[in-house]
């Protein structure tokens, strides 16, 4: 078991075990869209965000509007990421083969991934519209193959966020409703008199959205069940503290709730990054959510080698991991458990949030223990198929089967290993006086 000092420790908190307010009020809004559709969307959305237009989905018109408003080096900025987003994405797609094999004479056994037919993008909005989200989820279905891809993203304070819509409209986003909150995950996954069901809802939220997803998952497929912001640093002697620093708070903003953490080797280092972070703090803008997030939530532990750290970041299994170390890759091979890695000075983790590529929706509260984040193939089914064209194998296959199947009292089963080998063979089936014909 990896030990280490803690020169920072968070402040006691309730363990994360979901609100069982936010609950209850999540399942009535859920039942209310499911029994009144359109009617209870529009009064929750009325409610929550005092929005409701003659439509929630923008027609092609309005869209080009309001992107003619969007200042053109905003625009350029969403196409450059877009571009990013959209390369790694298409090589993930060309990692995935169908295939066809041939096992035994005459047995063909195959694999497809095949798209879901229909995909929802929720955009958070509120205080960080996530502009970036529509690239991650939206542009990801597109390289994917899903034929349609209806996102959904709030009003914030009654105004319609432009360059949030104008990234959903160049990500490709077939319909795009100015819809938020559990109402519009609802609608997403139940359908309504407007707006059609889709088969996979993914993009990351609130708390209430979050539940929704929660929720709703089995009558629709959801990305992954996501909570705070995390972020880690493993950091040695040779990282510079203000970075480290700056690093952690960059990821505290995204709430009161959201741990970040660093393990160092160097006590010296940890020390440093203690006082940089007190003195950066107050002037921070977004002091409201990083101060206490970093109260609550900050830990800052020493350990005695980098094997030591690697082992003792693997057990937080968090979302984001930095390696500020003089040799960085050396956590491809011994770590684990992660959402991403940001490996070495030059990258950091508003780089995977905002530009560079790679996904930003990823795995929260351990979930990195066993799945990763948000890519092309959470929008594919990874489908088989089976093809027999030899009697003699079908039939060899038939007596297996009978066996087998009888081994588990499954007698159906057997039976139709049964009338295989008895067409080929030309027997009579010792169960029915039926005598089928020789294959």
């Amino acid at each position: 078991m990896t030990t280490s000092r803690m020169l920072k420790k968070p402040a006691e908190t309730t363990a994360p075990g979901g609100d069982a307010g936010v609950r209850e009020r999540v399942a009535a809004i859920i039942a209310d869209v499911r029994l009144r559709g359109d009617a209870a969307v529009r009064d929750y959305s009325l409610r929550f965000d005092g929005w409701s237009p003659e439509s929630f989905r923008l027609s092609p018109a309005e869209i080009e509007r309001i992107i003619d408003g969007v200042p053109s080096q905003v625009l350029d900025d969403i196409r450059f990421v877009q571009d990013q987003v959209r390369t790694f994405a298409t090589h993930q797609r060309e990692s995935l083969s169908d295939f066809e094999v041939e096992t035994l004479p005459g047995v063909r056994l195959g694999q497809k991934n095949i798209p879901v037919a229909a995909a929802g993008a929720y955009v958070p909005g509120g205080r960080y519209p996530l502009t970036a989200s529509a690239h991650m989820t939206i542009v990801t279905a597109k390289v994917a193959g899903v034929e349609r891809v209806a996102a959904c993203t709030p009003p914030i304070r009654g105004e319609i966020p432009a360059a949030t819509i104008a990234a959903m409209h160049l990500a490709g986003a077939d319909e795009i409703n100015l819809l938020g909150g559990v109402q519009a995950v609802a609608a997403l996954a139940l359908g309504t008199e407007t707006i059609g069901r889709v088969d996979l809802i993914a993009g990351p939220g609130n708390a209430y959205v979050a539940e929704a997803k929660r929720q709703l998952f089995g009558e629709v497929g959801i990305d992954l069940f996501a909570g705070p912001t995390e972020i880690l640093v493993v950091a040695d002697e040779t990282a510079d503290p203000f970075v480290v620093a700056v690093d952690l708070l960059s990821q505290a903003e995204h709430g009161p709730d959201s741990p970040a953490v660093l393990i160092t080797t160097s006590e010296r280092l940890g020390t440093a990054v203690l006082g940089h972070i007190d003195a950066l703090l107050p002037g921070m803008p977004t002091n409201d959510m990083a101060a206490p997030a970093w109260r609550d939530h900050g830990q800052i532990h020493v350990v005695d080698d980098p094997d030591a750290a690697y082992a003792l970041a693997d057990t937080f299994a968090s979302e984001h991991v930095e390696i500020l170390t003089a040799e960085p890759r050396a956590a491809l091979s011994a770590m684990r458990d992660y959402g991403a890695l940001f490996l070495g000075a030059g990258t950091c983790v508003s780089y995977g949030d905002k530009v560079i590529g790679t996904n930003h929706v990823l795995p929260t509260r351990g979930a990195a223990r066993y799945t990763g984040g948000l890519w092309v193939g959470k929008y594919l089914k990874t489908v088989t198929y089976q093809e027999i064209t030899d009697p003699a194998t079908s039939a060899r296959l038939g007596e297996v089967c009978g066996r087998a199947a009888r081994v588990e009292l499954f007698e159906g089963h057997a039976r139709s290993g049964d009338v295989r080998a008895a067409a080929h063979h030309g027997t009579p089936l010792p169960w029915s006086d039926h005598v089928l014909d020789r294959a």
